[in-house]
C-alpha cells in the first residue's frame, strides 16, 4: 500500500457490488486507508461469504430497487465516498430485450439511483463518486451489446454529474478498467486464445489485478485528486494506446 493508513480516517465509504472483483478490492483499498466501508451485493450468498472487520460490512442490495438504496443511505450518519461498482454481463443473451434492459438497469440506471440518492449526505461534506466503466465504453461489443451501451452511457453520466454536483463539492469520475483477472471475465480466461491475444496486444503485457483499480479508486477520492472531475481513468495497462 503506498497510501498513507489514516488517508481516510473518519471517512464513510459505500461500495456497490463490492462483495468480489474489483468492487471488493477498492472496498478493502478504502478501509486500508483508514475508512469505514459499506459493500453491497445483489446476491444474500455472497455478502454472507463476506467476512466483516471494525473497518467493513456487507449488505444485500438491488441497485435496481430505488426504495432499497434511499432505505440503505438513510441508515448512514455521514457518507463522503461512493462507488458504482454493481455490474451485470449477460452476453449474447443480450441481444433479446428483456436482457438488455436488465443490463442497462443494473449498470446505468443503478450508478444513477446511488448517485441522486447519495447526493445529500455527501454534499455536507464535499464528497466524491467513482463509477465503474469499462474498456467497452470506447470500443463496440459484439458479443455484449448492453454491457458495452451501458458502460458507454457511465461516462456519459460521470460528465453529466460531475458538472451537476460540482457546485456542491462533489466530485465525479469513473474508472475504466482493461482487462482484469476476476470471475466477472472468468470465460475469456478460460479461452487460451483470446487470453493470450489481450496479453499481447497490452503494451505493459499483463492482464490487471484487481488491486491495479483499488489504487486507482483511492486517488481518485482523495484530496490529491482535489481538481479533478468529469474524468474517466482508463487502467488498462496501455490496452487502449494500441
Amino acid at each position: 500500500m503506498v497510501f498513507a493508513a489514516d488517508l481516510f480516517a473518519g471517512r464513510h465509504a459505500l461500495v456497490t457490488g463490492g462483495t468480489s472483483g474489483i468492487g471488493e478490492a477498492i472496498a478493502l483499498a478504502l478501509a486500508a486507508c483508514g475508512a469505514t466501508v459499506t459493500v453491497t451485493g445483489r446476491q444474500s450468498t455472497s455478502v454472507e461469504q463476506w467476512e466483516s472487520t471494525d473497518k467493513t460490512k456487507a449488505v444485500v442490495l438491488d441497485v435496481r430497487d430505488d426504495n432499497a438504496i434511499r432505505n440503505l443511505i438513510a441508515t448512514f450518519l455521514r457518507l463522503d465516498i461512493v462507488v458504482n461498482s454493481a455490474g451485470l454481463v449477460e452476453r449474447a443473451q443480450e441481444y433479446e430485450p428483456d436482457s438488455f434492459a436488465r443490463v442497462v438497469d443494473v449498470n446505468l440506471n443503478g450508478s444513477m439511483r446511488v448517485a441522486v440518492a447519495a447526493h445529500e449526505l455527501l454534499a455536507r461534506q464535499g464528497g466524491s463518486i467513482v463509477n465503474i466503466a469499462s474498456m467497452l465504453s470506447f470500443f463496440g461489443g459484439a458479443h455484449a451489446p448492453a454491457y458495452s451501451a451501458s458502460k458507454g452511457g457511465v461516462v456519459q453520466l460521470t460528465k453529466s454529474l460531475a458538472i451537476r454536483y460540482a457546485p456542491d463539492g462533489i466530485r465525479v469520475n469513473a474508472i475504466a478498467p482493461g482487462w482484469i483477472a476476476t470471475k466477472f471475465n472468468q470465460v475469456v480466461q478460460d479461452d487460451a486464445a483470446r487470453y493470450a491475444n489481450i496479453k499481447a496486444r497490452t503494451p505493459m503485457a499483463r492482464w490487471g489485478r484487481p488491486d491495479d483499480i483499488g489504487g486507482a479508486a483511492v486517488f481518485l477520492c482523495s484530496d490529491a485528486a482535489a481538481f479533478i472531475t468529469g474524468v474517466t481513468l482508463p487502467v488498462d495497462g496501455g490496452y487502449l494506446a494500441v
